[in-house]
Protein backbone atom coordinates (compact mmCIF):
# COMPACT_ATOMS: atom_id res chain seq x y z
CA UNK A 1 0.00 0.00 0.00
CA UNK A 2 1.72 3.48 -1.21
CA UNK A 3 2.39 5.73 1.34
CA UNK A 4 1.06 9.39 1.01
CA UNK A 5 1.92 12.12 2.87
CA UNK A 6 1.15 16.04 2.04
CA UNK A 7 1.86 19.24 3.09
CA UNK A 8 -0.05 22.87 3.47
CA UNK A 9 0.71 26.11 3.51
CA UNK A 10 -2.60 26.75 5.43
CA UNK A 11 -4.79 25.67 8.17
CA UNK A 12 -7.44 24.53 6.16
CA UNK A 13 -8.55 21.04 7.04
CA UNK A 14 -6.21 18.17 5.68
CA UNK A 15 -7.25 15.86 3.08
CA UNK A 16 -8.83 12.93 4.54
CA UNK A 17 -10.33 9.04 3.11
CA UNK A 18 -13.47 9.86 1.89
CA UNK A 19 -16.82 9.27 4.27
CA UNK A 20 -19.86 8.11 3.19
CA UNK A 21 -22.46 9.98 4.61
CA UNK A 22 -26.19 8.41 5.26
CA UNK A 23 -28.20 10.14 5.60
CA UNK A 24 -26.23 12.64 3.39
CA UNK A 25 -24.90 12.90 0.19
CA UNK A 26 -24.87 9.25 -0.26
CA UNK A 27 -28.58 8.88 0.43
CA UNK A 28 -31.24 8.84 3.28
CA UNK A 29 -31.14 5.90 5.61
CA UNK A 30 -33.84 3.57 4.09
CA UNK A 31 -33.47 -0.21 4.72
CA UNK A 32 -33.14 -2.44 1.84
CA UNK A 33 -36.68 -3.30 2.18
CA UNK A 34 -40.21 -3.70 0.01
CA UNK A 35 -41.19 -0.86 -0.40
CA UNK A 36 -37.82 1.14 -0.03
CA UNK A 37 -37.06 3.90 -2.58
CA UNK A 38 -33.47 3.24 -4.05
CA UNK A 39 -30.32 4.90 -2.83
CA UNK A 40 -26.69 5.47 -3.77
CA UNK A 41 -25.48 3.22 -0.84
CA UNK A 42 -27.70 0.38 -1.49
CA UNK A 43 -24.94 -0.49 -4.26
CA UNK A 44 -21.97 -1.70 -3.33
CA UNK A 45 -19.92 -1.21 -6.72
CA UNK A 46 -20.66 2.51 -5.99
CA UNK A 47 -20.01 2.61 -2.38
CA UNK A 48 -16.60 1.27 -2.89
CA UNK A 49 -15.62 3.30 -5.42
CA UNK A 50 -16.78 6.73 -3.31
CA UNK A 51 -14.67 5.11 -0.59
CA UNK A 52 -11.21 4.53 -3.03
CA UNK A 53 -9.99 7.87 -2.91
CA UNK A 54 -9.51 11.31 -0.30
CA UNK A 55 -11.67 14.38 -0.04
CA UNK A 56 -11.24 17.93 0.35
CA UNK A 57 -14.51 20.25 2.22
CA UNK A 58 -14.74 23.26 1.53
CA UNK A 59 -12.64 25.32 4.78
CA UNK A 60 -14.16 28.81 4.00
CA UNK A 61 -17.06 30.74 6.12
CA UNK A 62 -18.42 32.64 2.73
CA UNK A 63 -20.84 30.59 1.01
CA UNK A 64 -19.52 30.60 -2.94
CA UNK A 65 -21.95 30.26 -5.56
CA UNK A 66 -20.93 29.82 -8.96
CA UNK A 67 -23.16 30.56 -11.81
CA UNK A 68 -22.75 31.09 -15.86
CA UNK A 69 -23.66 34.73 -16.98
CA UNK A 70 -23.93 35.73 -20.40
CA UNK A 71 -21.26 32.91 -21.24
CA UNK A 72 -18.91 33.66 -18.64
CA UNK A 73 -18.51 32.32 -14.84
CA UNK A 74 -19.66 34.32 -11.81
CA UNK A 75 -18.33 33.79 -8.47
CA UNK A 76 -20.46 35.00 -5.93
CA UNK A 77 -19.42 35.17 -2.47
CA UNK A 78 -18.68 37.84 0.61
CA UNK A 79 -14.95 36.92 0.88
CA UNK A 80 -14.19 39.83 3.44
CA UNK A 81 -10.87 40.22 4.46
CA UNK A 82 -8.20 37.34 3.95
CA UNK A 83 -7.86 34.71 6.85
CA UNK A 84 -4.27 35.04 8.01
CA UNK A 85 -1.51 33.34 6.07
CA UNK A 86 -4.09 32.48 3.05
CA UNK A 87 -1.51 33.37 -0.18
CA UNK A 88 -4.18 34.13 -2.09
CA UNK A 89 -6.97 36.06 -1.89
CA UNK A 90 -9.96 35.16 -2.90
CA UNK A 91 -8.48 31.51 -3.45
CA UNK A 92 -11.51 30.91 -6.46
CA UNK A 93 -10.68 33.10 -9.73
CA UNK A 94 -11.82 32.73 -13.60
CA UNK A 95 -10.62 30.29 -15.81
CA UNK A 96 -12.09 30.93 -18.85
CA UNK A 97 -15.35 31.66 -19.63
CA UNK A 98 -15.96 27.85 -18.84
CA UNK A 99 -13.90 26.79 -15.84
CA UNK A 100 -12.17 28.45 -12.63
CA UNK A 101 -9.79 27.64 -10.66
CA UNK A 102 -8.93 27.25 -6.69
CA UNK A 103 -5.75 27.49 -4.94
CA UNK A 104 -5.43 24.50 -2.66
CA UNK A 105 -2.32 25.76 -0.86
CA UNK A 106 -2.02 21.62 -0.72
CA UNK A 107 0.94 19.54 -1.76
CA UNK A 108 0.57 15.65 -1.80
CA UNK A 109 3.68 13.38 -2.04
CA UNK A 110 3.52 9.73 -3.30
CA UNK A 111 6.13 6.72 -3.63
CA UNK A 112 7.79 6.20 -7.05
CA UNK A 113 5.53 4.96 -9.75
CA UNK A 114 2.39 6.43 -8.60
CA UNK A 115 0.34 9.99 -9.26
CA UNK A 116 -2.67 11.69 -7.34
CA UNK A 117 -5.38 12.44 -10.15
CA UNK A 118 -7.87 14.79 -9.38
CA UNK A 119 -11.57 14.21 -9.70
CA UNK A 120 -14.77 15.21 -8.82
CA UNK A 121 -15.99 14.11 -5.58
CA UNK A 122 -18.70 10.97 -5.71
CA UNK A 123 -21.28 13.15 -4.09
CA UNK A 124 -21.95 15.19 -7.86
CA UNK A 125 -23.19 12.04 -9.26
CA UNK A 126 -25.85 11.41 -6.04
CA UNK A 127 -26.72 15.41 -6.10
CA UNK A 128 -30.58 15.41 -6.66
CA UNK A 129 -30.08 19.63 -6.65
CA UNK A 130 -27.28 19.79 -8.82
CA UNK A 131 -25.35 21.83 -6.56
CA UNK A 132 -22.33 19.96 -6.10
CA UNK A 133 -19.00 21.62 -7.75
CA UNK A 134 -17.70 19.61 -10.57
CA UNK A 135 -13.63 19.60 -10.44
CA UNK A 136 -12.28 18.59 -13.40
CA UNK A 137 -9.25 15.47 -13.54
CA UNK A 138 -5.99 16.14 -13.76
CA UNK A 139 -3.25 13.52 -13.54
CA UNK A 140 -0.45 15.08 -11.08
CA UNK A 141 2.97 13.50 -11.10
CA UNK A 142 4.33 14.12 -7.80
CA UNK A 143 6.72 11.89 -7.35
CA UNK A 144 8.91 14.91 -9.38
CA UNK A 145 6.93 17.97 -9.00
CA UNK A 146 6.53 19.77 -5.50
CA UNK A 147 4.57 22.68 -6.21
CA UNK A 148 1.74 23.48 -4.17
CA UNK A 149 -1.89 22.26 -6.41
CA UNK A 150 -3.85 24.21 -7.83
CA UNK A 151 -7.39 22.78 -9.47
CA UNK A 152 -10.24 23.31 -11.93
CA UNK A 153 -13.47 22.85 -11.42
CA UNK A 154 -16.33 23.29 -14.65
CA UNK A 155 -18.73 25.97 -14.45
CA UNK A 156 -22.42 24.81 -14.35
CA UNK A 157 -24.82 25.16 -17.30
CA UNK A 158 -26.67 28.31 -17.67
CA UNK A 159 -29.78 28.30 -14.78
CA UNK A 160 -27.74 25.97 -12.45
CA UNK A 161 -25.55 27.01 -9.38
CA UNK A 162 -23.02 25.18 -8.01
CA UNK A 163 -22.66 26.03 -4.32
CA UNK A 164 -19.54 25.54 -1.69
CA UNK A 165 -20.52 25.59 1.82
CA UNK A 166 -18.46 25.03 4.76
CA UNK A 167 -17.64 21.60 5.72
CA UNK A 168 -18.64 19.90 2.48
CA UNK A 169 -16.71 17.39 0.59
CA UNK A 170 -15.66 19.55 -2.81
CA UNK A 171 -13.54 17.52 -4.68
CA UNK A 172 -11.30 13.95 -4.78
CA UNK A 173 -8.50 12.55 -5.03
CA UNK A 174 -6.95 9.03 -6.10
CA UNK A 175 -4.02 7.58 -5.84
CA UNK A 176 -2.70 5.84 -9.04
CA UNK A 177 0.27 3.90 -11.14
CA UNK A 178 1.03 6.90 -13.32
CA UNK A 179 1.31 5.08 -16.39
CA UNK A 180 -1.70 2.95 -17.66
CA UNK A 181 0.42 0.05 -19.13
CA UNK A 182 -2.52 -1.90 -20.07
CA UNK A 183 -2.42 -4.56 -22.27
CA UNK A 184 -6.02 -4.96 -23.91
CA UNK A 185 -6.63 -8.10 -25.55
CA UNK A 186 -9.93 -9.73 -26.40
CA UNK A 187 -10.67 -12.83 -24.70
CA UNK A 188 -9.18 -16.59 -26.42
CA UNK A 189 -12.14 -19.24 -26.58
CA UNK A 190 -10.74 -21.08 -23.58
CA UNK A 191 -11.25 -18.64 -21.18
CA UNK A 192 -14.54 -16.67 -22.40
CA UNK A 193 -15.69 -20.37 -22.07
CA UNK A 194 -14.93 -21.05 -18.56
CA UNK A 195 -15.88 -17.27 -17.64
CA UNK A 196 -19.38 -18.18 -19.81
CA UNK A 197 -19.52 -21.34 -17.26
CA UNK A 198 -19.18 -19.50 -14.30
CA UNK A 199 -21.69 -16.65 -15.16
CA UNK A 200 -24.41 -19.61 -16.09
CA UNK A 201 -23.90 -21.80 -12.74
CA UNK A 202 -24.01 -18.08 -11.01
CA UNK A 203 -27.47 -17.35 -12.41
CA UNK A 204 -28.41 -20.95 -11.52
CA UNK A 205 -27.32 -20.68 -8.35
CA UNK A 206 -28.90 -17.16 -7.45
CA UNK A 207 -32.00 -17.90 -5.64
CA UNK A 208 -29.12 -19.70 -3.18
CA UNK A 209 -26.44 -17.02 -3.13
CA UNK A 210 -28.94 -14.46 -2.62
CA UNK A 211 -31.11 -15.86 -0.34
CA UNK A 212 -32.71 -13.73 2.51
CA UNK A 213 -31.98 -10.39 0.44
CA UNK A 214 -34.33 -10.20 -2.42
CA UNK A 215 -36.43 -6.93 -2.26
CA UNK A 216 -39.12 -4.76 -4.14
CA UNK A 217 -38.23 -1.19 -4.57
CA UNK A 218 -41.20 1.56 -4.53
CA UNK A 219 -40.40 1.73 -8.40
CA UNK A 220 -41.29 -1.95 -8.84
CA UNK A 221 -37.51 -2.86 -9.08
CA UNK A 222 -36.15 -6.07 -7.76
CA UNK A 223 -32.80 -5.92 -6.07
CA UNK A 224 -30.65 -8.67 -4.24
CA UNK A 225 -27.79 -9.30 -2.11
CA UNK A 226 -25.77 -11.45 -4.61
CA UNK A 227 -22.83 -9.52 -4.85
CA UNK A 228 -22.55 -8.73 -1.60
CA UNK A 229 -22.67 -12.12 -0.66
CA UNK A 230 -19.96 -13.06 -2.90
CA UNK A 231 -18.01 -9.92 -2.05
CA UNK A 232 -17.89 -11.05 2.06
CA UNK A 233 -17.10 -14.29 0.68
CA UNK A 234 -13.91 -12.99 -1.25
CA UNK A 235 -12.71 -10.96 1.23
CA UNK A 236 -12.79 -13.25 4.03
CA UNK A 237 -10.44 -15.71 2.05
CA UNK A 238 -7.78 -12.51 2.17
CA UNK A 239 -7.07 -9.70 5.32
CA UNK A 240 -9.55 -8.22 6.91
CA UNK A 241 -9.74 -4.28 5.43
CA UNK A 242 -11.01 -2.03 8.36
CA UNK A 243 -12.89 0.45 6.18
CA UNK A 244 -15.02 -2.44 4.89
CA UNK A 245 -16.66 -1.77 8.94
CA UNK A 246 -17.77 2.11 7.64
CA UNK A 247 -19.52 1.00 4.75
CA UNK A 248 -22.96 1.42 5.16
CA UNK A 249 -23.60 -1.07 1.82
CA UNK A 250 -22.26 -3.76 3.68
CA UNK A 251 -23.47 -3.13 7.27
CA UNK A 252 -26.76 -1.31 6.87
CA UNK A 253 -30.03 -3.75 6.04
Amino acid sequence: MPKVTYRQHTDRPPPRPIRISVPGWAGDKQPRADGSHEQPWHCLPFSESARYGLELVYPFAAELRVTSVDGHVQLDADWGEPPVGEPAWPPFRPFGPDYYSYQLSLDIAVPPGFAVRTEPHPRYFTDPTHQTPLAVPALIRSEWWPMVFFAIFRAPPPGVTHVFRQGEPMMAFVVIPEDPDIELAQMDEEEAAQRELRARRMAVSRDHLAEGTRWLSDTNTIFDGTYRNLYRAARARGAPRPSDDEDPSLNGT
